[in-house]
């Protein structure tokens, strides 16, 4: 049965930012860093609330090296492969908490995100991506991986 939603919904042309004063004297002075703490993982986290999309072409290990630098975060796409995730982890350590290990609901995904996750044990945030989110077998899929990993965070959608 659909759920409807009722009440009042809001667009980004219904929303305004009004500006309001600060005491910073320079735009160098923000600290754009955020912290966090998941409720579902018990994890905490800082770091830029900014994550590259997990397309195939946006989510790398490139941009991870780049947005990186920045203390931003990539949700590494799912078409690597667990010897590249291995290679990457093994020559960049400090970059894997700032990503997610990515993966669909197909066959072989999940065994595929056990792997690497068994494999690369410092990446503590999975992202669960599919066309239809809202789907019953993504949510009996997302139960799935949070009874395997209940430490990890898990970004699905």
């Amino acid at each position: 049965m659909p759920h409807i939603e009722e009440g009042v919904k809001l667009d980004f042309k219904d929303v305004l930012l009004r500006p309001k004063r600060s005491t910073l004297k320079s735009r160098s002075d923000v600290d754009l860093n955020r912290s966090y703490h998941f409720k579902k993982s018990g994890q905490e986290y800082t770091g830029v609330p900014l994550i590259a999309a997990n397309m195939d072409t946006i989510g790398t290990f490139e941009m991870a090296l780049a947005l990186n630098k920045h203390n931003c975060f990539t949700a590494i796409h799912k078409h690597y492969t667990i010897e590249e995730w291995t290679d990457f982890a093994a020559k960049n350590p400090s970059v894997l908490r700032n990503v997610a290990v990515s993966s669909g609901t197909g066959s072989g995904d999940f065994d595929k995100l056990k792997d690497i996750l068994k494999n690369i044990p410092d990446v503590k945030f999975i992202c669960l991506d599919v066309a239809n989110g809202y789907s019953e077998h993504f949510v009996e899929f997302v139960k799935q991986v949070r009874n395997a990993f209940p430490t990890h965070t898990i970004m699905a959608g």
